[in-house]
């Protein structure tokens, strides 16, 4: 386990993610698994950028807050967490949230989710642009939830919902197994 500098901290009760989409897709999928959040707090920061902020909002007598972030984002925190001097308890998405999530579904599964929302009007539109005619039906998804505002949260939780508990990806089933409730 990653301990912190902090005396006495240890991970549990705080998990720091992303952004709202990441937020809905854990407390969806610990819902879906019979996961008691209770006491434990998923906080949204709006973007990795965000992190600093929300590491200097938390008293030092709580536990070590999870984080769940992806993998692009590792140098920003890296660098944010040596600079406070903290080591947390950190899980990552090998592209992003929306990627593990299909990579466990896969594509088809996920397609099935998009019809069931009624979205695969608007699924097809976009295929039909030229620049997404060619690109592999996973990538296309990626973009086709950050189109709208409100779909990449919507579909975090939809997909999260559709996973069987055996096809959890690592970086979620980590943190839920890492936080404990109240």
């Amino acid at each position: 386990m990653v301990r912190s500098n902090i005396v006495g901290v240890v991970p549990g009760s705080v998990v720091l993610v992303e952004g709202e989409s990441d937020r809905a897709a854990l407390l969806t999928l610990a819902e879906r698994l019979g996961r008691d959040l209770t006491g434990v707090e998923v906080v949204a920061m709006g973007g990795i950028t965000n992190l600093r902020r929300h590491l200097a909002d938390l008293d030092a007598a709580e536990p070590l807050p999870v984080l769940l972030h992806d993998a692009g984002e590792k140098s920003w925190v890296e660098r944010t967490l040596r600079s406070l001097r903290l080591d947390l308890p950190r899980y990552v998405c090998h592209a992003d949230l929306e990627d593990e999530l299909v990579r466990s579904l896969g594509t088809s599964r996920a397609l099935d989710v998009v019809a069931a929302a009624g979205d695969l009007p608007a699924w097809h539109i976009l295929c039909n642009q030229p620049f997404h005619r060619e690109r592999p039906a996973a990538e296309v998804l990626r973009r086709f939830w950050g189109t709208t505002s409100g779909r990449k949260e919507k579909y975090a939780a939809l997909l999260a919902a559709a996973l069987d508990p055996d096809r959890v990806p690592a970086p979620l089933s980590g943190v839920l197994d890492a936080v404990r409730p109240g």
